[in-house]
């Protein structure tokens, strides 16, 4: 139970770092944008089914993406649960 403990909050971690790191879009051929796709590639696959039933929510010309949070909360609620 404790490594399912841990596997649940290092990922919640992994997603928050990847949120940060999305308010600085990478520039292509840099070390930023090599660590960048590592995150994308560890999260996306979690992220784009709840982005696909969750649309973003339009505010103006940017869109709040609420998959993250959702994750958060599932997370969250799993960590009470299961811990």
């Amino acid at each position: 139970m404790i490594i399912v403990c841990i596997a649940i909050q290092l990922y919640l971690l992994i997603v928050f770092v990847r949120i940060i790191m999305s308010w600085f879009p990478p520039t292509p051929g840099t070390t930023y944008a090599q660590i960048y796709e590592v995150f994308d590639r560890l999260t996306e696959p979690v992220l784009a089914p709840i982005r696909a039933m969750i649309p973003p929510i339009r505010m103006g010309m940017a869109g709040l993406d609420l998959s993250p949070i959702i994750v958060f909360l599932v997370g969250t609620i799993l960590l009470r649960v299961i811990c």
